[in-house]
């Protein structure tokens, strides 16, 4: 594996002032007192803020996402309608209904609730009894419906989640992350924006009981719309949200925190934060050279690396010398290469933090050089080996 420092060209030129290895260690542009967190800008994938993203956590209710995820998707193919019912069991009322002092739609058992109503129930109230209700309805069981949801998740590229239960109750087994988190709210805007819009209801009325949305964040008019929070013994405080202003959309995860005053604190000001640090900046144009790789036995040395679409990336509007670019790939790259390969990848690094990586195309075509030239780079080859 090959990664060279990205040259300063002029558009980077108050951009890319000092280059720092990406393995150095460095402060944070911004300090939480959360656990884990993981916060992206939803047009250009840049990863704004990262802490322990990928340690194991426990759902709790953030595991409701994934549920939705599942009848959203099933909705959307046409499966189900909004209008279609399922009925309330007992074991839906005792499990998550009044009788279990969680949260609850109070959904009244042997009644029958149409899948929008348990959809608002769910996104809105947080409601234990509708998510069970969903999955016996739409599988029979809701250990069925769990497996489900883990298989669901594998497809959308969630390889680390595993689902037990509709509910995110304690259950052996259960887990996620944070960057996982962000991943599947981020998809659930981005596949399901007819479904999106019930995170951000205010409020949600079933059994002549007016609830609230559980989602301290959309009481705060600075543009939240999304997503749900959860609460784990020993594990603390989570959150998921999102924020839609000015234009742009930012996704984040958050757990590990000690009450819940704090994880709608935290919350706001790393979404507050995200909003007003940063800029967006197009640092290639499509099509223009990020790089070159070296070439192997070809009829050139070197071939150049370009992006099929504008990078762009949102940029601290202070601290801008802590930005870090490297071109990695498996090189020298064996001639012949067609144009268009895949050849590596643009890592960009804001601090500490892998912001964003891009795949990096071969620009043209490198045909397979002379037996005098392919016996030259073997030679070259074999003695920058001995120095590797």
């Amino acid at each position: 594996m090959i990664s060279r420092l990205l040259a300063p060209r002029a558009l980077l030129a108050g951009l890319l002032a000092t280059l720092m290895l990406a393995a150095q260690a460095h402060a944070q542009l911004f300090e939480t007192k959360a656990a884990q967190a993981y916060m992206i800008d939803a047009e250009t994938g840049t990863v704004l803020f990262s802490k322990d993203p990928d340690k194991l956590i426990t759902p709790a209710s953030l595991a409701k996402m994934m549920t939705m995820e599942v009848v959203f998707d099933a909705l959307k193919s046409g499966r189900y309608s909004l209008d279609d019912v399922f009925g309330v069991s007992e074991n839906a009322w005792r499990t998550g209904g009044a009788a279990s002092r969680a949260t609850t739609m109070f959904a009244a058992v042997r009644s029958q609730i149409r899948i929008e109503d348990l959809i608002k129930g769910v996104t809105v109230q947080v409601a234990n009894d509708g998510c069970i209700i969903l999955a016996e309805g739409m599988a029979g069981s809701e250990a069925n419906f769990a497996v489900q949801m883990t298989e669901r998740a594998r497809q959308i590229g969630l390889t680390k989640s595993t689902f037990v239960n509709s509910t995110g109750l304690p259950a052996p087994g259960q887990q996620t992350t944070v960057r996982e988190l962000t991943q599947l709210a981020l998809h659930l805007w981005q596949a399901y924006p007819e479904y999106y819009r019930y995170y951000s209801l205010p409020d949600f009325t079933w059994n002549k009981i007016l609830q609230r949305n559980r989602n301290p964040l959309i009481a705060m008019d600075f543009g939240a719309d999304g997503l749900a929070t959860g609460f784990t013994e020993g594990e603390g405080f989570a959150i998921v949200g999102s924020i839609n202003r000015d234009g742009r959309r930012l996704f984040l995860a958050m757990a590990g925190m000690a009450t819940d005053r704090e994880r709608a604190e935290e919350a706001r000001k790393l979404l507050d934060w995200g909003m007003r640090a940063f800029e967006k900046t197009e640092i290639f144009a499509k099509d223009e050279t990020v790089g070159e790789a070296q070439v192997f036995g070809g009829t050139k040395s070197h071939v150049a690396l370009v992006a099929p679409k504008p990078i762009s990336l949102f940029l601290p509007v202070a601290n801008r010398e802590r930005l870090v670019a490297r071109i990695v790939y498996d090189g020298p790259v064996v001639a012949p290469i067609a144009k268009g390969t895949q050849i590596g990848t643009l890592k960009v690094w804001i601090g500490d933090t892998l912001s964003q990586e891009t795949p990096l195309y071969a620009a043209e075509a490198v045909g397979v050089g002379s037996l005098q030239s392919r016996a030259f780079d073997a030679v070259k080859e074999l003695a920058i080996g001995w120095l590797r």
